[in-house]
């Protein structure tokens, strides 16, 4: 994300909530300011903001899905991301 980005601006509310909420289900989420690492966004391809991934076990996805609370939270627990072809290269 960044601070500027009128998309992640729009999104801020949903993903505090979908980090406070996921900590009953044992997972970490977080955030990155590009503005201040710029080395991870070249690594991650990083074209459009915000960009979400899910990290397991070192395998990265990226997640293209709706950014509603309800298909975050049910990619997680419903394991959606197993479908999602990893990320090359990592």
């Amino acid at each position: 994300y960044a601070p500027w980005c009128p998309a992640c601006q729009q999104m801020e509310l949903i993903w505090e909530r979908f980090a406070k909420e996921s900590e009953h289900v044992d997972i970490t989420v977080g955030k990155v300011d590009v503005t201040q690492e710029p080395g991870l966004s070249g690594r991650f391809f990083v074209t459009t903001l915000p960009t979400i991934y899910h990290a397991n076990d070192g395998v990265f996805r990226r997640y293209r899905g709706s950014r509603t609370l309800e298909d975050l939270q049910g990619y997680v627990l419903e394991k959606k991301w197993e479908a999602v072809e990893p990320v090359a290269g990592w």
